[in-house]
């Protein structure tokens, strides 16, 4: 094999080792809803068909918050703050919980 295509197939295998991690970091829908169902369940109600608390506002409602961008959402999920509790979320938790956030906007 030539040096050129040496270079070829290793930055091949590099771009190949990086896109699994740029789609996980993307947060999954279905994880999320099953997150929320498991631990924001109990404050909030997190899907249409899915029974849940009313100490927090409705999962739909916090969606519908213009000012609330997937960025602002990462940010508020990585602090803790009264009166929700210290969830200690992994950061592929909190973009599961993002995208889960994210697919409940009206568009």
């Amino acid at each position: 094999m030539s040096a050129s295509k040496h270079v070829a197939f290793a930055l091949l295998i590099s771009a190949a080792a990086v896109l699994p991690c740029a789609a996980s970091a993307a947060g999954d829908v279905a994880f999320g809803l099953a997150l929320a169902q498991s631990w924001c369940a109990a404050c909030h109600v997190v899907g249409p068909k899915v029974a849940g608390g009313d100490g927090g506002p409705p999962f739909a409602a916090i969606a519908a918050r213009s000012n609330l961008s997937p960025g602002a959402m990462r940010a508020w999920l990585t602090e803790p703050h009264p009166p929700m509790p210290n969830l200690n979320l992994s950061n592929q938790q909190i973009d599961d919980i993002t995208a889960y956030l994210d697919s409940l906007r009206k568009r």
